[in-house]
């Protein structure tokens, strides 16, 4: 044998030992990633360079644990793409109500005619229907956990809510967490056992969030955007067709869209082009509407039909943080009766919402108004028969400003009413809605926050 054959047998050798020794140490750290095998790990995404924890404060985060033990923390965003931020709201649906054993039986019935070719021909009774929506702020909340048929929604006040699993849309979208260790994760919410909000910390670089002026008949409202329900990055994509074919860019890249026809958006560019975009749901007829964190009101919903034109700006930080949302209080104040009674305590609006942090829901116009409880000083309703004729409840805010609403919503006829825990608080008396005239309440006591 040659010395250039037991050269190259060495070398082959010592080449095979290092390929053996790599692959050994590269099975021993994936083993100890301990990655949930019902993960769906999306490495593709990429990582941007770090920033201030400051600057991402309103971000999403918090710590996911699966049914299978693993536990992942990091940034969030419901639905893959969609929720993302302290101020955006998680909804679902509340079957039973805890509210109705404080209301005497009888009075949670309605009576409905019964018809036959439009003449009534009787009456017939049946049971309140006491289901609500539920909708709370994600910065409002301590921790989301699914049982079986229910879901668990614990507030930071303590005040837990059970909810139809199979109702509540943001939690049956999935959840995805940018994980420090195991890179970007999306589970399903079948593999969820447990999520905890937690404050935000320093985050790899994240695109800014949206902020404008949305400019509608009626006002302008300007704060944080969430267009059409979902995009609220500025690295989320707007997409369409022009007359060269489909197209799509980020958000950052766009000055101003305003509405050109039912199916279509005249999109202007930061560089000065502009284009009209069609085709798709988000500018046109399908949009779900644009979202504005208003700080006035809290946060409104403007429809296609009242949008006008949004022109995006520039603001300092993605909003408040998690620690900057205080647990909700009781609802406090009076209620005045159309018989001229006046009832003062602790209350419960709508037999369903009796904390703060909760909202006032109703529309005005093509524009939606969720106002937490917090800012609302009064709410003035209109003579019963007026209601229906075009007539507007008056909403007073603790700002002064008073907004003539629609009775539609919280404000319309089914409104359940309100119970009225005075004294001692122990007993609850109980104002069917179409018997109320007016409710004044109390400022909450201000909460220092660190």
């Amino acid at each position: 044998m040659t010395r250039a054959r037991i050269a190259g047998g060495t070398a082959a050798l010592l080449l095979f030992a290092l390929l053996v020794a790599l692959g050994l140490v590269a099975a021993r750290l994936l083993r100890n990633l301990d990655v949930d095998a019902d993960a769906d790990v999306s490495p593709a995404i990429p990582r941007l360079p770090a920033t201030s924890a400051e600057a991402h404060k309103g971000l999403l985060y918090g710590r996911v644990t699966t049914g299978s033990g693993a536990a992942y923390e990091g940034r969030l965003r419901f639905g893959g793409d969609e929720e993302a931020f302290w101020g955006d709201y998680f909804n679902g649906f509340k079957e039973e109500n805890p509210w109705a054993a404080d209301v005497p039986p009888e009075r949670l019935t309605e009576s409905r005619p019964v018809t036959v070719l439009g003449v009534e021909i009787t009456r017939r009774e049946r049971k309140l229907n006491l289901g609500r929506p539920f909708m709370a702020r994600f910065g409002d909340i301590r921790r989301v956990e699914p049982s079986g048929r229910e879901l668990l929604v614990t507030l930071k006040s303590g005040t837990g809510f059970v909810l139809n699993r199979f109702d509540a849309d943001d939690f049956a979208d999935g959840v995805r967490i940018w994980d420090d260790q195991h890179g970007v994760v999306d589970l399903s919410e079948r593999r969820i056992r447990r999520i905890e909000f937690l404050p935000t910390a320093e985050l790899d670089g994240v695109a800014d969030r949206l902020h404008g002026t949305v400019r509608t008949p009626q006002r302008n409202f300007t704060g944080f955007v969430q267009w059409d329900r979902q995009s609220s990055l500025g690295s989320d994509e707007l997409r369409g067709r022009t007359a060269d074919g489909e197209f799509s860019l980020r958000f950052d890249a766009i000055r101003s869209i305003a509405r050109d026809s039912n199916d279509s958006a005249l999109v202007t560019l930061r560089d000065g082009g502009e284009f009209v975009l069609s085709g798709t749901r988000a500018v046109g007829r399908g949009n779900r509407g644009v979202y504005v964190d208003d700080g006035r009101y809290g946060r409104v919903l403007v429809s296609w039909q009242a949008f006008e034109r949004l022109d995006f700006g520039t603001a300092d930080g993605s909003g408040p943080a998690y620690d900057e949302f205080p647990a909700g209080q009781q609802l406090s104040g009076a209620v005045t009766t159309r018989s001229g009674r006046r009832l003062a305590g602790r209350l419960v609006f709508d037999l369903d919402e009796s904390e703060t942090t909760e909202t006032l829901d109703a529309p005005r116009g093509g524009v939606d108004y969720t106002i937490p409880f917090g800012l609302v000083a009064s709410i003035v309703l209109p003579a019963e028969e007026a209601c229906g004729d075009g007539r507007h409840a008056g909403v007073t805010l603790h700002s002064g400003e008073t907004l003539d609403l629609e009775c539609a919503g919280d404000l319309g006829e089914g409104n359940a009413g309100m119970l009225i825990f005075t004294g001692d608080g122990e007993s609850a008396e109980y104002v069917a809605w179409d018997e109320v005239e007016r409710i004044d309440l109390d400022r909450p006591v201000p909460v220092e926050v660190f």
